[in-house]
């Protein structure tokens, strides 16, 4: 087993404990973006609205995958999220998350 299946391993089961307490997937991409293909059930809050969301993200008291079309955005917004208290995760680009759920 290569680091990468390493890394990629770990991230999948993290995605499926999350997953079994109940997580909410969060998609930060714009909403057209959103509009165009998403996961079913996520919630579509831009990356640039995390911060003035952060009370009603607080109250939903889930774990949080935070997605987008490519993984970046989500690493900031899974960063903001946890540096306010959220447990949260970047679940990576949209499509490929989909695939791990």
């Amino acid at each position: 087993m290569g680091l990468l299946d390493f890394l990629f391993e770990n991230k999948s089961k993290k995605i499926q404990d999350f997953k079994s307490r109940g997580a909410i997937i969060v998609d930060v991409r714009s909403k057209g973006e959103y509009d165009g293909g998403a996961i079913p059930g996520s919630r579509c809050i831009p990356l640039q609205n995390i911060s003035s969301k952060m009370n009603e993200i607080k109250k939903w008291n889930k774990p949080v995958i935070c997605c987008c079309a490519s993984g970046m955005r989500s690493a900031s917004a899974a960063g903001i999220l946890k540096s306010n208290g959220v447990e949260a995760m970047n679940g990576g680009g949209w499509f490929s998350l989909s695939r791990k759920l």
